[in-house]
């Protein structure tokens, strides 16, 4: 068990902080969403009803869509840019990054994907970045649910009318809540791609060694 749980400590840890901090998320919130239900002389609600309300979706799932945004586009980025001297990037020089996987069909440790070849291959080699772009797609969409019903439920209290989803895509309350946090995910990115040039980490895959020269590309 010991070694089994080392062997996944990475994902391990950022699965426990995420929890972690998603209760932590939660249960302010709730008390937040009170506060303002106290304030607009509305009744309070217990800690389930929080969690079904738009303000809760709403901000789960903008912040889901921007990570996986992120992510996403970092994975796409990097297969076809290079960024000199960044542990980040892929080397300079022409060769590919890793060799053509149907030259590999008899490799026994190869994924199925690899034996299979065709459109599974072409679908598989893609996996990561596809992978990323429904769950981006899925996260935006549940914002855009959750986010009417929330922006509605407060034009309710101020005597106006509620939207439907369509109708909260036009306006720009939803792409402020987008924007605001896309640019700060490529701000991080292009944090990490610049400063890992001339700064290090000892011991972290995101850094070069370090006595590695700054010129030096890849980890």
């Amino acid at each position: 068990m010991k070694i089994w749980v080392r062997n996944r400590g990475l994902l391990l840890a950022n699965l426990g902080l995420f929890l972690v901090f998603f209760a932590g998320m939660a249960v302010s919130g709730w008390s937040v969403y009170n506060s303002n239900q106290s304030e607009h002389g509305q009744p309070e609600v217990s800690f389930g009803s929080y969690l079904r309300t738009g303000e809760f979706g709403e901000a789960t799932f903008e912040n889901w869509e921007s990570e996986f945004l992120q992510m996403g586009s970092y994975v796409l980025l990097t297969a076809y840019l290079v960024q000199r001297g960044s542990s980040e990037s892929k080397k300079l020089d022409d060769a590919p990054q890793d060799e053509d996987p149907r030259l590999h069909p008899g490799d026994p440790d190869a994924p199925w994907p690899v034996h299979r070849g065709g459109w599974v291959l072409r679908l598989y080699e893609n996996s990561l970045a596809l992978a990323f772009a429904v769950l981006f797609l899925a996260s935006w969409l549940g914002h855009a649910i959750t986010g009417a019903k929330a922006y509605s439920d407060e034009e309710l209290q101020h005597g106006g009318s509620p939207v439907t989803t369509w109708e909260y895509l036009g306006t720009s309350q939803f792409w402020f809540e987008s924007m605001q946090n896309w640019q700060s995910e490529f701000l991080a990115v292009a944090s990490i791609v610049g400063l890992s040039v001339y700064l290090r980490q000892r011991g972290s895959a995101e850094s070069k060694p370090v006595a590695a020269p700054h010129a030096e590309t890849g980890a």
